[in-house]
């Protein structure tokens, strides 16, 4: 965790932290990028929406676990977050799960978009601005992945 809040003292890391964290904000980029699919995209358009409604499914899963887990964020001494948080409590990160929902049910619905680095640059986000623990991330991503699984299974939706 020190590492990476240590590069944020390179404004531009810190400046990308915040914009990549501030575009993750209740899944917002996310939910954007599969609704533009959708309007862009006509022959793919269920998936598009399918892809939306898992990714907005697993980031109220994660809000779910949190307030269950009520893990406190982490405070770094000597060191302030680079961004402002929604809420107190970082288990899981909500960030991370509807990026790793994205990646995965966009990444099936559009192979080599490349939602899958963006949203591995928004987890490393949430560690250089200071507000998860690395498990957070892990656990957020990894939630976001087995909900659009889940929820594609559920769903017969064969392109997630």
């Amino acid at each position: 965790m020190r590492a990476l809040g240590d590069c944020a003292a390179d404004r531009r890391v810190a400046a990308s932290a915040r914009a990549l964290s501030w575009c993750g904000e209740h899944a917002a980029v996310w939910l954007a990028t599969g609704l533009a699919g959708a309007a862009a995209d006509p022959a793919r358009r269920d998936g598009w929406l399918r892809g939306t409604a898992l990714v907005a499914a697993a980031h109220l899963a994660s809000m779910g676990v949190k307030r269950v887990v009520r893990r406190p964020r982490p405070l770094l001494e000597g060191r302030a977050p680079l961004v402002r948080t929604a809420g107190r409590h970082s288990f899981p990160s909500s960030h991370a799960a509807s990026a790793g929902a994205a990646a995965v049910a966009f990444g099936a619905v559009r192979p080599g978009l490349g939602v899958a680095p963006l949203a591995a640059l928004v987890c490393v986000s949430r560690l250089v601005a200071g507000v998860h623990y690395p498990s957070d991330v892990v656990a957020g991503a990894a939630l976001g992945a087995l909900t659009v699984r889940l929820g594609a299974r559920r769903e017969r939706f064969h392109g997630c």
